[in-house]
């Protein structure tokens, strides 16, 4: 019985389920026939490391209408907001040369988060607040984006006339861990969020990627706000719910924006699945026991019917573990990773169901989700 059933789910996932395998749309350079205003609203909190390169990159855009930059620092520890000032000519001065465009660049001290906000919400609302621009880029401290890219979305959003235009943006696969785990990490984001599904109007299928979200301010306007999602932990994909409601959305993948976010081992990796797969379950640990069996329906039985199973059963298990590691080629393709890490999908997948368990015992037993110096309890999906 189980052989059958992962086989059929497998026959079912590969021809029914919005063609998730496919790892695509993505973008090539465009231009937008009218560039209306953007303004890119970043929230950062605690991105030394990397905020420079991100805000350089955005100030590099190559878009032949008006746009301005707001970092809104969201009660950073390190030197966030002061790395990011000393890119402005008021401050650099005759020390260092300013980067090309910072002119465009506004700062603002995020304000103490009121209760009930998730804290990256509590930014976002600040920095669009402080903005009246037709279009909003809302993006993450820690991406570098090609100088088409803004144009790209914008020119995506004119030929669709969709309300929000997301992408994934290229994710590390520098260290082994980013190799093993990072591609499964989109695969299992396009299996949640068939991308097909997504672009079809008929679809209630809702997703964005955090990273790369173009919205228009009268769709924001229309739901309400940021106020209408601002207990949310999964932003992104609340925010492409209520929009979807009553207009269109698009998500693609991206090749014009890449995180420079290191991971550099299995923990910080574990940290960052930990973080969402719980609330994506809605703190239901009958959720999590549905999607803990499913999991191991789909993604362990095969290899162990395959490894110990005999006759038909061995059969099935080695058809059903042949579909899995053929359906996450294209993404290893996208990430430029060998084949040989396709059958290996199975060991992953148990990685990644580990961390949702830990995850939901953080929330029953421990501080709930934590997430760079701060814990939400009861934040939503």
């Amino acid at each position: 019985m189980i052989a059958a059933l992962a086989l059929l789910a497998w026959a079912w996932l590969l021809a029914l389920h919005g063609r998730f395998w496919q790892s695509g749309p993505a973008l090539s350079p465009m231009r937008p026939a009218h560039a209306p205003p953007v303004a890119i609203v970043v929230p950062a909190r605690d991105e030394a490391a990397v905020i420079a390169r991100s805000l350089a990159s955005l100030l590099a855009q190559d878009y032949p209408g008006p746009f301005r930059v707001v970092l809104v620092d969201d009660s950073s520890q390190d030197a966030t907001a002061s790395i990011a000032r000393a890119l402005t000519p008021a401050v650099a001065g005759a020390l260092t040369q300013a980067v090309a465009g910072a002119e465009r660049l506004t700062i603002i001290p995020g304000r103490p988060r009121p209760a009930g906000w998730a804290g990256k919400l509590w930014a976002v609302h600040q920095g669009i607040a402080a903005t009246d621009e037709p279009l909003v880029l809302l993006t993450d401290a820690d991406i570098a984006h090609d100088p088409a890219h803004l144009a790209t979305l914008v020119a995506q959003h004119e030929r669709t006339g969709c309300d929000l235009v997301s992408e994934m943006v290229r994710l590390n696969t520098t260290s082994l861990a980013e190799r093993a785990l990072i591609p499964a990490f989109v695969y299992f984001f396009q299996l949640l969020y068939p991308f097909a599904r997504v672009n079809d109007p008929l679809s209630a299928t809702a997703a964005a990627a955090g990273g790369a979200v173009l919205v228009t301010r009268a769709a924001l306007a229309r739901i309400g706000g940021i106020p209408a999602i601002a207990d949310r932990l999964i932003d992104d994909c609340a925010l492409a719910a209520k929009v979807k409601q009553g207009g269109r959305i698009w998500l693609g993948h991206s090749d014009l924006a890449r995180s420079i976010r290191p991971y550099p081992g299995p923990a910080s990796i574990w940290a960052m699945v930990a973080r969402s797969a719980y609330v994506q379950l809605r703190h239901s640990p009958l959720l999590l026991l549905g999607t803990l069996l499913g999991l191991a329906l789909v993604f362990l039985a095969p290899p162990a019917l395959a490894l110990f199973g005999a006759g038909s059963q061995r059969l099935a298990g080695l058809l059903a573990w042949a579909a899995m590691a053929a359906s996450f080629l294209p993404t290893l393709r996208r990430y430029g990773q060998a084949r040989l890490w396709a059958p290996l999908l199975p060991l992953v997948a148990l990685f990644y169901m580990a961390a949702t368990l830990a995850a939901a015992w953080s929330h029953h037993f421990g501080q709930g989700v934590a997430w760079k110096g701060r814990a939400y309890a009861s934040g939503r999906a």
